[in-house]
């Protein structure tokens, strides 16, 4: 390959590159099935996200993690089923009429890779968030986490464990 071919052909792949990152980009990504999530951005579906409360985490003694019942997931999907519109009702309810703060925790089973796990279960939070954002929770007290395959509720490797993993957890703030 002449050196004047090869100048061209790197030239070439370098404008290709740029201009795939930059579609790449304006598309949007974030956890699985991509629409536009993404923990690079300070909203999720349009609506900004609230400032951390210093000192909360999901983990913290001040979190209540047993008011509500975890919302599940089918496989490889962060999509609300309808068996559990009764608890996201309960809890948009509950934020409705209280000052507390309460933080969606997303999580995976441990079939995919760590990364693969970890945005999955920011979509599951997103979603459960979105949900309580239109019907009528104040977005400045929802604030999501994802812990992926983490904290796993059933270690077991089997379909019955991967199910009850597959979940997203309500903390409420204290």
């Amino acid at each position: 390959m002449t050196p004047k071919l090869l100048r061209s052909t790197v030239l070439l792949s370098c404008i290709l590159l740029l201009s795939s990152c930059a579609l790449f980009k304006k598309k949007g990504t974030g956890g699985a099935g991509g629409g536009g999530y993404g923990s690079d951005s300070d909203t999720v579906g349009g609506t900004p996200l609230p400032e951390r409360q210093e000192g909360v985490s999901f983990m913290s003694d001040n979190v209540d993690k047993h008011q509500f019942p975890p919302v599940h997931f089918a496989f490889d999907s962060y999509a609300i089923d309808s068996a559990d519109e009764g608890t996201l009702q309960s809890v948009a309810q509950f934020l409705q009429s209280s000052p507390n703060t309460v933080i969606v925790a997303g999580f995976t089973d441990e079939r995919g890779t760590p990364e693969y796990n970890r945005g999955l279960g920011e979509s599951r939070a997103e979603a459960v968030r979105d949900y309580l954002l239109h019907h009528g929770a104040d977005a400045g007290k929802i604030q999501t986490v994802s812990f992926g395959a983490e904290m796993p509720v059933d270690p077991a490797s089997n379909e019955d464990a991967w199910t009850k993993n597959r979940r997203a957890e309500f903390g409420v703030v204290k």
